[in-house]
C-alpha cells in the first residue's frame, strides 16, 4: 500500500515537471528555474526601402541607426535603395523588404493600378506632412509668381512626380495648363538646363532642385520656389509601408519600428548638423552643409508644420486626405476611387503624447 502510494506521488511529479519544463520551454527560463521576462528578445531582421539615394530625407531614419534606436526595439534593419517609390512599393508588396518610405500620392496610383491581385499595402506613418512638390523657376526669365507660368516653358524629367498633381493646382489657381509648353527632359540635365536659361522653370522637389540649383551658382535671390502646398495642394508627402503579412504576423515590430523612426526624427531636430553629418556620412560624395540646408529646408516646409505640431508627427487629416485623393484625380484617372482607410492604416502608431515633436 506504502510502494503503491509512493508511485502515485512520483507519477504526479512527473507530470508536474513535465509542465513545468513545457512552461519554460514556451516563456523562457534562467538557469535556476525562474521566468527570463527581462531577457532581451533576439533582433529582427528587417528589410528598408528607400525609394532615391540617399540624402537629408533619410535622417530619422540615420539617427535611428546610429543612436540605437533600432536595436532597442530589437529590430536589425538593413537598408536598400530602390529606383523609385513604385519600386519601393513593389518591393513591398513582394515581401523582399518589410518596410520602405514612398511618396504616398503614388501609393494611391499604384494600389488601383495593381492587376495582380497582390497584398493591399497600406501607409502607416506620415514622414512629410506637405509633399515637396514646386515649380524651380528663374525670376530673370519673367517668373515670380505661379501665374507667371503662363506661354512660359516648363520642364518636366522623366518620372517626376510633382507634374502628376500640376493639372489640380493649375485648375485651382485658374491657370491654362495648355498655355504652358512642357518640355520632357533628362533629370540628370533638369536644373543644368535651368541653371544655363534654356527652359524658364522645372517641376520638382523643393528641397532638391533649388538647393542644387544654388550650389552650381544660380543666385538665391533668382530663383522662384513655387511650393505646391502654398497654392492650394493638400497632398502629403512620404510616407513608411509596411509588408501586410509583417504587420498581421508582427505589429510589436511594426509599433517599434515607428518609434524608433519618431526618435531619430526628434534627434535631427534637436541637432540637424550633426544629422546632416551622419547622412553626408552615408553618401558618395556627400556635403554636410548641402544636407544640413536640404534637412533644415524639409524640417521647416515638410514635416514640422502647423498641424504637426497640433496633432502629432504620423497621422493624417482624413478631410485633407480625402480632398488630397481628389485632386491626385485630376491626373490620374481611378478604376476605383480609393478611401482613406484604403491607403492609411493608423493602428500601430505611438499615442499622441508619443508623436507630439519637442
Amino acid at each position: 500500500m506504502r510502494a503503491t502510494r509512493t508511485n502515485a506521488v512520483r507519477s504526479r511529479l512527473s507530470v508536474l515537471l513535465a509542465f513545468l519544463a513545457g512552461l519554460c520551454a514556451i516563456v523562457g527560463c534562467t538557469a535556476n528555474g525562474a521566468l527570463a521576462a527581462d531577457e532581451p528578445r533576439p533582433p529582427l531582421a528587417v528589410q528598408f526601402s528607400l525609394d532615391r539615394p540617399i540624402d537629408a530625407t533619410a535622417a530619422p531614419f540615420v539617427m535611428a541607426a546610429s543612436g540605437g534606436l533600432f536595436s532597442a526595439e530589437a529590430l536589425a534593419v538593413t537598408t536598400n535603395i530602390a529606383s523609385g517609390s513604385s519600386d519601393a512599393i513593389a518591393r513591398v508588396a513582394a515581401g523582399t523588404s518589410d518596410f520602405a518610405l514612398v511618396d504616398i500620392n503614388a501609393l494611391m496610383r499604384f494600389r488601383d493600378k495593381d492587376k495582380q491581385g497582390g497584398p493591399r499595402i497600406k501607409a502607416v506613418f506620415v514622414l512629410f506632412n506637405k509633399a515637396p512638390y514646386a515649380i524651380i523657376a528663374r525670376k530673370s526669365r519673367g517668373v515670380r509668381a505661379l501665374t507667371d507660368i503662363e506661354g512660359k516653358t516648363l520642364g518636366v524629367a522623366e518620372g517626376d512626380l510633382s507634374v502628376r498633381l500640376w493639372p489640380a493646382v493649375a485648375l485651382q489657381n485658374g491657370i491654362k495648363i495648355k498655355s504652358v509648353k512642357q518640355s520632357s527632359i533628362s533629370a540628370a540635365v533638369r536644373e543644368p538646363m535651368l541653371s544655363a536659361g534654356q527652359i524658364d522653370a522645372v517641376t520638382g522637389f523643393s528641397y532638391l532642385s533649388a538647393i542644387n540649383l544654388k550650389d552650381r551658382g544660380v543666385p538665391a535671390d533668382d530663383l522662384a520656389v513655387l511650393k505646391f502646398a502654398e497654392y492650394g495642394c493638400e497632398a502629403y508627402g512620404f510616407a513608411i509601408i509596411v509588408n501586410p503579412a509583417l504587420a498581421a504576423a508582427k505589429p510589436e515590430a511594426v509599433k517599434g519600428f515607428l518609434r524608433a523612426a519618431i526618435g531619430g526624427l526628434q534627434i535631427a531636430i534637436k541637432d540637424p548638423a550633426n544629422a546632416a553629418a551622419e547622412v553626408a556620412n552615408r553618401m558618395d560624395g556627400g556635403s554636410k552643409d548641402l544636407e544640413l540646408e536640404r534637412l533644415q529646408t524639409i524640417l521647416r516646409d515638410n514635416i514640422l508644420t502647423s498641424e504637426v505640431k497640433r496633432n502629432g508627427i504620423g497621422a493624417i487629416d482624413p478631410a485633407r486626405f480625402e480632398r488630397s485623393i481628389d485632386q491626385v484625380a485630376e491626373d490620374f484617372k481611378f478604376q476605383k476611387r480609393p478611401q482613406t482607410s484604403d491607403i492609411f492604416d493608423d493602428q500601430f502608431l505611438p499615442p499622441l503624447n508619443g508623436r507630439l515633436i519637442h
